[in-house]
């Protein structure tokens, strides 16, 4: 790599810029620290949705699968709060920086997880239970919405074109270590507590730790800042004079790179939360798999896929950002067809094997993802932009994934119309990938570079068209003081 290399508007490139790679990794250990608190939170519920939550805060019922089923609704409050707080922490992400709202963020799903272990059960509260658990799945997944742009951002933003692939995907890499520690936790309280004392109050102990943790990513994340091309861009606006809303400017300027953000994240997303989630629901509930033994291959997979998504995204920055998200979307949509005869089997190794290949498969959607997302937006509009194109797609993607699989399992009594959803999840995100422009490399100062030239034009041309109303309006003032004028004569 030329170290000399600029760009086209003299400044150096975004790695060079934002300084050694010390400190990219101080940036990315403060990234990657939140995310891990913020998904080691968002996980536990989904793990404590299937094994706690629909057996003692939701009524009892004949049906095994309507507790799962009402837990999974909640679970899915989560998701459709995504995309407000995606648009909340993306419009003032933009104005006053990543590294604020990154704070925030975690506070609250801190917060909303400690207390979500202070719930009492259904018995004792009746129907308040349910109401206060969806009213603070609401709390969290509007925190998460607005985690992810900004933590990948804050990395992105600060890694050289040549490896940003590489580089943004360590906050995704923080996703498996949540989940890990969350399926180590509960497998850990699953261990040494009998069922009853688990369901009692053994798992309120998994989500009152969350506080510790946040504790321990707030302060990490004090000491990074926001990146250069940020600050930059800042300045281009001031000195243009133009407050650009983000959330606005990305949908009416860019619409064509939301709408392909949403088909990107589609499959990518439903296939996570199947391979995760609804694996439980079927090794539970039609495997007959123990908890301990579950709990454990979850583990072991979360383990792999942390391995596997820098390396993926490493791979991403040598061929492209689109042969290696093509690769997951095919696996997506052959993997129901393999993994669940696997699962089926009730072999230990081979339902590990299932869940295992299902998330390595994912790596190659989800390590690229950030990357390639990044570098369609300019700067003064990139946090929004991310954070509509991912989590608006969440609505109809994960958020309703565990439900729809379990819906489908239990209408038809088979695991063939689960991999057909997979199937049609897929094709939508393969029309996106193919859509898309292959970013590789991208410089994004040279995308900065192209927007401001035309947000100035536009925002001169606005100024012109008001000056010409102005001009218009002195004109139409002298014409009618030159009547009153010639009316005085006569």
């Amino acid at each position: 790599m030329n170290s000399n290399r600029r760009t086209s508007s003299g400044a150096p490139p975004e790695g060079q810029a934002s300084g050694t790679t010390a400190q990219l990794r101080t940036v990315v250990k403060a990234s990657m620290a939140g995310t891990v608190v913020e998904w080691y939170e968002f996980f536990l519920y989904a793990t404590a949705s299937t094994l706690v939550f629909s057996k003692i805060l939701f009524p009892p019922s004949s049906d095994p699968y309507a507790p799962i089923l009402a837990a999974f609704l909640t679970y899915a409050v989560g998701f459709i709060a995504r995309p407000i707080g995606g648009v909340v922490f993306g419009h003032f992400g933009d104005k006053i920086g990543r590294k604020r709202l990154l704070q925030i963020s975690l506070v609250l799903i801190g917060g909303a997880t400690f207390l979500m272990g202070c719930i009492p059960d259904f018995n004792a509260i009746g129907y308040a239970a349910p109401a206060l658990l969806v009213t603070l799945r609401f709390v969290q997944g509007f925190a998460l919405g607005g985690e992810w742009g900004g933590a990948v951002l804050l990395v992105a933003e600060h890694a050289s074109s040549e490896r940003r692939g590489y580089w943004a995907a360590w906050p995704q890499a923080g996703v498996p270590v949540g989940n890990l520690l969350a399926t180590l936790v509960l497998l850990l309280l699953n261990g040494v507590l009998s069922d009853a004392q688990f369901l009692a109050w053994g798992w309120r102990v998994s989500f009152w730790l969350s506080l510790v943790l946040v504790a321990v990513g707030y302060y990490i994340r004090t000491r990074v800042t926001d990146a250069p091309i940020f600050h930059e861009s800042k300045q281009r606006m001031a000195e243009l004079k133009s407050q650009s809303d983000g959330t606005k400017a990305a949908l009416t300027e860019y619409p064509r790179e939301v709408f392909i953000a949403m088909g990107l994240r589609m499959a990518e997303n439903i296939f996570y939360y199947v391979v995760v989630t609804f694996s439980l629901v079927y090794l539970k509930d039609v495997v007959k798999m123990d908890t301990g033994q579950m709990l454990w291959v979850l583990a072991v997979a979360n383990l792999v896929h942390f391995v596997v998504i820098p390396r993926v995204g490493a791979l991403s920055d040598r061929v492209g950002r689109k042969p290696v998200y093509l690769v997951g979307v095919a696996g997506c949509i052959g993997w129901g067809f393999i993994a669940f005869p696997l699962m089926g089997s009730g072999s230990l190794g081979l339902v590990g094997l299932a869940i295992v290949l299902g998330l390595v498969l994912h790596a190659f959607m989800y390590s690229g993802q950030s990357a390639f997302m990044a570098e369609m937006f300019p700067t003064r509009m990139r946090y929004s932009g991310i954070s509509l194109g991912s989590q608006l797609s969440s609505i109809v993607a994960g958020s309703l994934a565990p439900f729809i699989a379990t819906k489908l399992l239990s209408s038809f009594d088979s695991w063939v119309p689960v991999a057909l959803y997979l199937v049609v999840a897929g094709l939508i995100t393969g029309v996106a990938v193919l859509a898309a422009r292959e970013t590789r490399g991208i410089d994004l100062r040279e995308v900065d570079a192209r927007d401001h030239e035309t947000h100035a034009a536009r925002v001169g041309g606005g100024a012109l068209a008001k000056g010409a109303q102005a001009n218009g309006a002195l004109a139409k003032g002298a014409q009618a003081n030159g009547a009153l004028a010639k009316g005085a004569q006569a």
